[in-house]
């Protein structure tokens, strides 16, 4: 043990009240019986567990082997919201004598369900500690009411979200006893995908039913709205009538309004409806397969919004229930409803759809952060709790000693030569990097990308970073959108046509960001670089090629076909030397490294190239650096063919100029340095009076298309409204 004593085991009581509670609960509870060394474990059953109608959901922990010190029966039937305070009136009762028995150093309770507040409170007012899981999370109906109350109550803070921890913050929480951990739910979701699921389809749904085919609605009443609620339930069943597919409909959970909401079932025939299966439980098992190959699920449950996103399953949220809760780019919101006509719609929306894996809520790595959490609690601190005024400290929201993780992207660089992956921070700090040649052929490539990202994501960990997604750069012409490499340049092979988006989502599952070098290195000088804060500029890559970015009213540019901002293949020269595209006179035929390295050669091979001071190795080959070497010791020629290449630079700027109007050119690479003043002196000679003003700067940054790469996913947003 860590600080409560090395003798002395943590005895942890674990209180579930329902199936949704259980799902969060029992991979703790797992990582808790597996060190026996260190904790004992109790486990006390209550609530709808208990109650046929929902299901006898208890015999799930038997069956998961766990032993139930206690069963309580505290749900006094009605379904309204007398029978809730009637229900939390008698867990209040019965709890006591449960707990005088068990006298456990810890209470573990999940949630926000009026079970969960009777525990809290019993638990309280019994100096019993209490590790509160899912607090700061905002949600609509008296679900949210509770969940604070809970957190007022407990002495210590597992949470799932960046935001939800900045809320237990301003709430006056003690930042030292707030985990964020991520949902553990989220340590079984993301190794669930792959196992055998139409087994479980077929059960559920029957024999022929395809996956993505079929829908899963689960809705809950709004105990704050309980007629509205119902009547969007209405709304909802009828539209799925009409959308004519197989669907399983689970029952509400025991809160007031779910007997009315069975009773519409029942009016509407649902039970022995042809395209409707309705049950009232699925093993968390069996129904994280269901989800994860649906077409669609719908409803108001939290589920829908937080485990879901894991899978990229398309989603529905009705109503107010989930109001305010952090959603990834597969939620489509209907708020309200007067006829079925736009749950419908909705419907025809989302159906089928595959959206990129979102880690919104968890990365698959909670239970180990909350097991380390739990031996870190000292249990000589007194039991009083201290609430921090002011809420937020300045400070306190970026300091990794304090238990929390550093926002961080994935970033991925194609190269033509080498490979690289990198853990970039939020502020642009490169935490650690990766780099491999890159392969030749499209099956090593991809195999060697996965490889390197899954041992980044797993170190990630190790370093506190919470990584967001994972950001891709690539030569050649890329559609964003999609996530695919249409065309690639020469310099990297058997890369035209290529799904990135698709295979490394689904290994890491994390959402994906493809998009071609050049855009990217704008992207790092407008996040990074120069480039912040300015509305307009253009970055030009003057490396092995010529690349750049165009960023217009402080967005990228990427054209109709995705080619914007090929400015290596402006045309400064109508019979100039053949560029690699084909043509002729291009940019990238003067100024890049290997129009650099084929003049070196041709003055290599004429013998003119090497001057006094300068040597090379029999087996060394003449590169572009021997010709920029060549022209600072005095060789004419190398320096004339320099002056060319920044003179064709130049004249490429000055067409941007006159096109694009920037305020700012950047010039970025290993050549940039080289280039900035020729490019000056052509602009002063050759660009309209208007356009002389623009300033021209070498970037700052060492790695911007790893950073590029890794503000795709720093700067994205996932939050849609319908």
């Amino acid at each position: 043990m860590e600080k409560n004593g090395s003798n002395h085991k943590l005895r942890v009581c674990v209180a579930t009240c329902n199936r949704a509670d259980y799902s969060k609960l029992a991979p703790i509870m797992f990582g808790i019986k597996a060190e026996p060394q260190f904790f004992e474990l109790d486990v006390v059953v209550l609530g709808s567990h208990l109650i046929d109608d929902y299901g006898n959901t208890y015999r799930m922990i038997e069956q998961d082997d766990f032993d139930i010190h206690t069963r309580l029966h505290t749900i006094v039937r009605g379904e309204d919201e007398a029978a809730m305070v009637e229900s939390v009136g008698l867990a209040l009762v019965k709890l006591p004598d449960v707990l005088n028995r068990l006298k456990p150093d810890i209470m573990i309770v999940h949630g926000d369900r009026f079970d969960a507040l009777a525990l809290a409170t019993s638990a309280a007012l019994m100096n019993i500690r209490i590790l509160h899981i899912e607090g700061g999370e905002v949600s609509g109906t008296i679900d949210d009411s509770i969940r604070h109350a809970i957190t007022k109550l407990a002495h210590y803070h597992v949470c799932c979200t960046r935001s939800a921890e900045q809320h237990l913050i301003a709430m006056c929480e003690d930042h030292d006893r707030i985990l964020l951990a991520g949902c553990p739910s989220y340590d079984k979701l993301l190794s669930a995908k792959n196992k055998d699921y139409m087994s479980i389809i077929r059960m559920w749904l029957g024999e022929d039913v395809k996956p993505r085919d079929y829908i899963v609605a689960l809705q809950h009443p709004v105990t704050t709205d309980i007629k509205h609620s119902i009547k969007m339930f209405e709304l909802t069943l009828d539209a799925l009538i009409s959308f004519n597919k197989r669907t399983l409909v689970l029952f509400p959970n025991v809160d007031a309004g779910s007997k009315e909401m069975v009773r519409v079932m029942r009016k509407k025939g649902i039970e022995h409806h042809p395209n409707f299966r309705a049950v009232k439980h699925v093993p968390f098992d069996q129904f994280i397969q269901l989800v994860a190959h649906a077409g669609c699920m719908i409803g108001n449950s939290s589920c829908g919004v937080r485990e879901v996103g894991a899978f990229g399953t398309p989603v529905i949220n009705l109503g107010t229930r989930q109001t305010g809760r952090e959603t990834g780019e597969n939620v489509l919101h209907v708020r309200d409803a007067d006829t079925q006509d736009k749950i419908l719609h909705a419907l025809q929306l989302q159906f089928g759809k595959q959206y990129p894996c979102s880690k919104i809520y968890g990365d698959g790595n909670a239970v180990p952060r909350i097991l380390k959490f739990l031996k870190s609690i000292d249990l000589e601190e007194p039991l009083q709790k201290k609430f921090c005024f002011p809420p937020v400290k300045d400070n306190i929201s970026q300091d990794i000693d304090h238990i929390l993780e550093t926002q961080s992207a994935l970033a991925v660089d194609l190269g033509g030569t080498n490979l690289r992956v990198a853990i970039v921070s939020m502020k642009g700090e490169i935490v650690k990097k990766y780099t491999q040649l890159n392969p030749k052929t499209y099956e090593d490539r991809l195999e060697l990308i996965l490889k390197m990202c899954v041992e980044a994501a797993s170190e990630a960990v190790n370093l506190n970073c919470r990584i967001l997604g994972v950001g891709i750069s690539t030569g050649g012409r890329v559609n964003p959108r999609e996530g695919i490499v249409l065309h690639s340049t020469k310099l990297i092979q058997e890369w035209s046509c290529v799904d990135l988006r698709t295979p490394i989502s689904d290994v890491l599952h994390l959402p994906v960001w493809v998009d071609n070098d050049g855009n990217c290195a704008a992207l790092a000088e407008r996040k990074f670089g120069h480039g912040k804060g300015v509305e307009n500029f253009v970055t030009l890559i003057t490396g092995t090629g010529i690349g750049g970015g165009i960023i217009h009213q402080h967005e990228l540019i990427h054209g109709s076909s995705f080619c914007a901002a090929e400015l290596g293949h402006i045309v400064v020269s109508l019979d100039g030397p053949e560029c690699l595209c084909g043509s002729q006179g291009c940019i990238e035929a003067y100024a890049s490294g290997i129009a650099l390295q084929r003049e070196a050669k041709k003055l290599h091979d004429e013998d003119v190239l090497l001057v006094e001071g300068m040597s090379m190795k029999k087996e060394e080959v003449v590169s572009a650096a021997h010709l920029i070497q060549a022209a600072k010791l005095g060789n004419a020629k190398a320096d004339s063919i320099l002056r060319t290449a920044g003179t064709a630079l130049g004249l490429g700027v000055v067409n941007i100029l006159h096109t694009m109007n920037p305020s700012l050119v950047i010039l970025s690479g290993v050549l940039a340095s080289h280039y900035v003043n020729a490019v000056k002196d052509v602009i002063h000679r050759q660009a309209l009076s208007s356009a002389k003003t623009v300033d021209v700067v070498v970037s700052n940054l060492a790695d911007p298309a790893l950073l590029g790469a890794a503000s795709l996913v720093l700067d994205y947003t996932t939050r849609r409204t319908y």
